[in-house]
């Protein structure tokens, strides 16, 4: 069965993943950077735990980036896709799933 693209996972979890991922290192390579052990960086990355605001900010710079917030107008962009999902019935999720698995699986061209 092909897992939907679709994870639930808090904002601090998406952005660590996001941050590791632009920084090109591993869980444990940046658990060493940050000076904490590896597990607690999974613990965060798959939402087992969530980090204090400070922690996220010290973990982002192990990551050589930094938190940068500020208040904008609401956008419920978010809820809507929610909503659209929450709608989908099995045979549209396994057809949505499908494609995503060949885009990516294809190889690029020359």
């Amino acid at each position: 069965m092909t897992q939907s693209y679709v994870q639930p996972r808090s904002t601090a979890a998406a952005l660590l993943v996001l941050a590791r991922l632009k920084a090109r290192v591993t869980q444990s390579e940046l658990a060493v950077k940050a000076g904490v052990p590896a597990t607690m960086i999974s613990a965060y990355e798959r939402g087992r735990r969530s980090p204090t605001l400070g922690t996220l900010e010290r973990l982002l710079k192990a990551a050589g980036l930094e938190l940068r917030m500020r208040l904008a107008p609401l956008d419920p962009h978010d809820a809507v896709l929610a909503s659209l999902e929450a709608g989908r019935t099995g045979p549209e999720r396994r057809r949505r799933d499908a494609h995503i698995a060949a885009w990516w699986s294809a190889t690029e061209v020359e």
